[in-house]
């Protein structure tokens, strides 16, 4: 039986480590608030563990799901973190949405010990990871990425390898560009639609069948018209990624206008109290004026 350290039970990292064990995999849990573990082995069966690297000990796969580069760091590096016992040849899988230099940093410190690392965060939001249809983008070294796929396939609609380390962080990166844009553009929409004194339902039912149809529009135009804003991703971990974006441009040249332009339009939203509304709260913002 393949053994396994889930470091980090958010909403994402909870059901995701579900997933594991329900596979019949040997699954140790941990997460800096103990009661979190405690409630997710009485849920879920498995075990729990004190530090990352009481996880990670006798682990095949250590897999992480954390909050930002400094969480990641955290449960990795020192006599706690997950590298100080895990052995040779064991592979780490990071979930957590980070910069690609700290995947790098870790990815080198990693070689160093003998042990694989492979960047895979996800997108599907907490539907995606509760019912097991994450889409998940890796970069890493091959034979990691070809040990380490078999096990992500638990939760996952979609897994493929893009690049070489970082390359995994880099296509999230292009998926929270892509989805910034579109939100931004689907809360203009049905902010002309309200002004205009047309029925919302009606006119998104039409439109979304076109051109202007994604997903965004037929998973959240009916919340957005109940002024419910509690279906997704937070707003405040979608301006870290955002930052992480523009910070990234930054370094490669690319320009990113609209992203820009929407970070801002999020940073209204934390000052509206909606820092832990979901991401589509952009409408909200439009409708305050």
């Amino acid at each position: 039986m393949t053994k396994i350290a889930f470091l980090g039970l958010g909403v994402m990292g909870y059901p995701m480590a579900g997933h594991l064990q329900a596979d019949g995999y040997d699954v140790t849990v941990y997460n800096r608030t103990p009661a979190k573990s405690e409630a997710w082995v009485k849920q879920h069966g498995g075990k729990s563990a004190a530090t990352p690297a009481d996880a990670a000990n006798g682990a095949d796969v250590v897999m992480a799901c954390v909050g930002n580069d400094d969480d990641l760091r955290a449960i990795c590096l020192g006599e706690t973190g997950a590298f100080a016992t895990m052995a040779k040849g064991t592979i780490f899988v990071d979930h957590t949405t980070v910069s690609a230099k700290v995947t790098r940093e870790l990815y080198a410190l990693a070689q160093r010990i003998g042990v694989g690392f492979v960047d895979a965060p996800v997108s599907g939001g907490q539907a995606g990871a509760e019912n097991g249809q994450l889409s998940i983008m890796c970069g890493g070294d091959d034979d990691h990425y070809n040990r380490a796929e078999p096990v992500m396939t638990s939760y996952s609609k979609m897994c493929r390898q893009i690049g070489q380390s970082g390359a995994g962080q880099l296509t999230k990166m292009a998926n929270q560009i892509a989805i910034a844009g579109l939100v931004q553009g689907l809360s203009e929409a049905m902010h002309f639609i309200s002004k205009a004194g047309l029925d919302g339902k009606e006119v998104i039912e039409v439109i979304s069948q076109g051109a202007a149809g994604s997903w965004q529009m037929s998973n959240r135009y009916e919340t957005m018209l109940a002024d419910h804003f509690e279906h997704g991703f937070a707003v405040d971990w979608m301006r870290k990624d955002l930052s992480i974006c523009l910070d990234t441009a930054d370094e490669n040249g690319a320009s990113l206008p609209v992203t820009a332009l929407v970070n801002q339009f999020y940073k209204d939203v934390q000052k509206m109290g909606g820092g832990r509304w979901d991401t589509s709260s952009l409408f909200k913002r439009l409708q305050s004026f």
